[in-house]
């Protein structure tokens, strides 16, 4: 059977309240326990076991009350050791003065075996108290079971009464939890009045039919709130020997008034009667403002309210008088509408107080904002100027004409313009900072890039180089629109390019499918483009030193533009050797820069462009393979793709690493000739490898020239060879036919060097 009692636990949202209700809370115990009213006759016991006995009822001749209709007399059961009260055959819970008494009745079983016998352990229930009814509003019948009728039998206005309750059902599957309307489970009231009673439970079958999921027929009274049908019952019950019962008491079968006529009456002093709706007894309750056992004598005893609860108004005192209470105001009040109101003289003091409490809190709140307010803008023009502020604002000013659209932006507009820099803002995240979406007060979407904190101490280099990024006009460099200097690290504020990064089109497998070779040329050629431009056509030459496919945007029409340029760096033309740390991302790094830690050699101040070079040749094996850069899930040799590329090509084998999709009869010469000025941009030493205007120009070349085979191509499988032009060298490849695994002890070198720096983490 599942039983369960409710309770709750109280919150408390402060130490304050806390402290409050624990000093009421042992105020209520201190007062109940000051307050003790007496429930039984005087020197008489008032309890069996756990349960309180109250007078009319006793556990001794003597001690309850006696009448011919009703038998108040308690059985005080010792045999278990543990003291239990009963009436009759049952056992009693509880037994409240208000006119209930809680036994444990017991339940009918009607048990059978799968051939249809019926077991020794079936049983009827009866209840042998005459003189109680059974409680019509906390109790129900109840008939468990799938081949279940039921009977209650008893006496009701002096006649013989029966009801009954029916439960039918072929399995399980329509049983619903918590559904007692007739399958598996019906419920039914039970009539006003019945005493006496007695029920059993019967089997329309036997159980034959239903035996496997329930033997058993049940029968039972219980309280309602106590029951909540369960398919599990069909079996269980049979374990459950009692449920708990309420019973209606009352004192003998007459009225209040015929009762006091007759001189058998049993309230006692300030105390009402009240009959019952059936007319067989009446009851006893204490009058308002009293409290204890009505049926004693002197039970009903006076309630000091003033001590029990906090019953006056605020500002009142409380004074107990028989049977009820009084409120008056403290000193210094007077009642004005039931209410107590403080003369002039506490209005005029309490007034002046709060005004005075008032204008200091308004005082300080002011003075506390306005010092705050002032940190933060001092704070803002310490990092303004920190970050170069004003070297910048000079600048732009020196600048005015060619710089007309750069912008200083504040920190409260592009925390705006990114929604406080919210997650779900971020377009990407790199070893440089975070790249967020923003829309500009004008409806202007840009990318607002937050980068890592950084050297204090390059911020005139930093500021050179908005300089200079901010009069870089070309279509295929992503354009600057200014930056924000009032934050700890300055912001950035680039235009917002729609379409993703290169590598994302390249290694997604369903988006590289779109990526057909006519635009990997075009992308190929205009980065090509962009960097040639940055490093010979600026007013001073820039190093990206972080050329990857991640740091390529694309927009809708896969024009190609180059982005991030936090690892970049000015090169005076003067200056023709720059020593610095090593930067930028394993598997497009230069082998040699990685040795030397130089961008530039003393010999050539332009060569400081080759580190770029050899990335760039990284990316365009990238768009021609479709493999990434550095992988640790291929096998120890093509972990660097630069390094098997190259050693691919000497081996002859270049088809059996481009992607299939870009490779048809009619683009395998251009294909050759891509591959070739990727494998001179990947030469171990800078000094011969192309500058990127010699790779702008030969791939604008390739790109714009007419489809005019250079060789033969043998579709039987024989050799293809081809001439590239002087600054190219040329290679033979085999299709469909095996390739030679020469190769050269320099790259052999180089390339051990460079897996081992990978996977010593350096």
């Amino acid at each position: 059977m599942h039983f369960w009692e409710s309770s709750g636990a109280m919150g408390f949202h402060s130490m304050l309240v806390l402290v409050t209700w624990v000093c009421v809370m042992l105020t209520a115990i201190m007062a109940a326990a000051a307050i003790a009213y007496p429930l039984a006759l005087p020197n008489c016991s008032d309890s069996c076991g756990d349960v309180k006995i109250p007078y009319p009822f006793g556990t001794t001749e003597g001690w309850y009350w006696e009448e011919e209709s009703r038998d108040f007399s308690i059985n005080c059961n010792k045999s278990s050791g543990q003291p239990q009260p009963m009436i009759g055959n049952i056992d009693i819970t509880n037994i409240s003065i208000e006119g209930e008494m809680d036994i444990l009745m017991y339940n009918s079983i009607n048990c059978y075996d799968q051939w249809g016998t019926p077991l020794s352990n079936n049983t009827e229930s009866w209840l042998q108290v005459p003189d109680f009814t059974v409680s019509v509003t906390k109790n129900k019948f109840v008939a468990v079971g799938c081949d279940t009728y039921a009977f209650l039998n008893g006496t009701l206005k002096d006649a013989p009464f029966t009801i009954g309750c029916l439960s039918k059902c072929n399995d399980t599957r329509n049983i619903v939890n918590g559904n007692c309307s007739g399958i598996g489970c019906c419920r039914i009231n039970i009539p006003e009045g019945l005493t006496g009673i007695d029920f059993a439970a019967y089997s329309f079958n036997k159980h034959k039919d239903v035996w496997s999921f329930n033997p058993c027929s049940f029968a039972f009274i219980i309280q309602k709130d106590k029951f909540n049908f369960s398919s599990a019952y069909l079996t269980s019950l049979q374990n459950n020997i009692s449920f708990p019962m309420v019973l209606d008491w009352a004192i003998g079968n007459e009225t209040c008034k015929v009762a006091r006529n007759k001189g058998n009456y049993i309230c006692g002093a300030n105390s009402n009667c009240s009959d019952l709706k059936n007319g067989s007894g009446y009851r006893c309750k204490c009058k308002k403002g009293y409290n204890g056992n009505p049926y004693l004598k002197d039970g009903c005893q006076d309630i000091d309210e003033c001590k029990e609860k906090k019953i006056c108004p605020i500002k009142q005192n409380c004074f107990n008088e028989v049977g009820s209470y009084r409120c008056s105001c403290i000193n210094g009040y007077h009642k004005v509408e039931e209410v107590c109101v403080p003369s002039l003289t506490i209005y005029l003091a309490v007034g002046i107080s709060i005004f005075s409490l008032l204008v200091l809190l308004l005082g300080c709140s002011w003075i506390y904002w306005g010092l705050k307010k002032r940190k933060f803008i001092k704070l803002k023009e310490k990092f303004f100027q920190q970050n170069g502020g004003l070297l910048l604002k000079q600048q732009l000013s020196n600048h005015q004409n060619s710089i007309e659209t750069t912008k200083i932006f504040t920190t409260e507009e592009l925390k705006k313009a990114a929604n406080n820099y919210d997650e779900s803002r971020v377009l990407r995240q790199g070893g440089y900072g975070t790249v967020y979406r923003g829309l500009l007060s004008n409806n202007t979407v840009v990318s607002i890039k937050k980068s890592k904190i950084g050297d204090q101490n390059q911020i005139e280099q930093f500021i050179n180089e908005m300089i200079v990024l901010t009069q870089i006009n070309h279509r295929n460099v992503v354009k600057l629109f200014g930056c924000c200097l009032e934050t700890e690290v300055p912001l950035l504020v680039y235009e917002f390019i729609t379409n993703g990064t290169l590598s994302n089109h390249v290694h997604d497998k369903s988006l590289s499918s779109l990526l057909s070779w006519e635009k990997r040329l075009k992308i190929a050629t205009e980065i090509a483009g962009a960097l040639a431009y940055l490093h010979s056509s600026t007013s001073m030459p820039i190093i990206h030193r972080d050329v990857k496919a991640a740091n390529i945007l694309l927009d809708d029409d896969y024009t190609a533009k180059v982005a991030d340029f936090g690892a970049s760096r000015l090169v005076p033309l003067d200056q023709t050797q720059l020593n610095t740390l090593v930067q930028g991302t394993w598997g497009y790094l230069d082998p040699e820069y990685m040795q030397t830690s130089q961008l530039t050699e003393k010999s050539d101040v332009y060569s400081f462009g080759k580190s770029d070079v050899y990335s760039f040749g990284v990316v365009m094996t990238e768009l021609l393979t479709g493999k990434k850069a550095l992988s640790f899930d291929r096998p120890e040799n093509d972990r660097n793709l630069a390094i098997s590329f190259v050693s691919t090509i000497k081996e002859d084998c270049l088809l059996q690493i481009l992607e299939d999709h870009i490779v048809s009869e009619g683009n395998i010469e251009q294909l050759k000739e891509i591959a070739n000025l990727a494998k001179r941009c990947l030469s171990l030493r800078g000094e011969d490898r192309p500058f990127m205007k010699e790779m702008a120009k030969e791939l604008e070349r390739l790109r714009s020239m007419e489809k005019n085979p250079l060789g033969n191509i043998d579709v039987d499988g024989k050799k293809i060879e081809y001439s590239l032009s002087a600054t190219s060298h040329s290679f033979n490849i085999d299709v469909g036919i095996g390739c030679s695994t020469s190769t050269t002890a320099e790259y052999d070198s180089i390339r051990e060097q460079v897996l081992k720096s990978v996977e010593d983490g350096r």
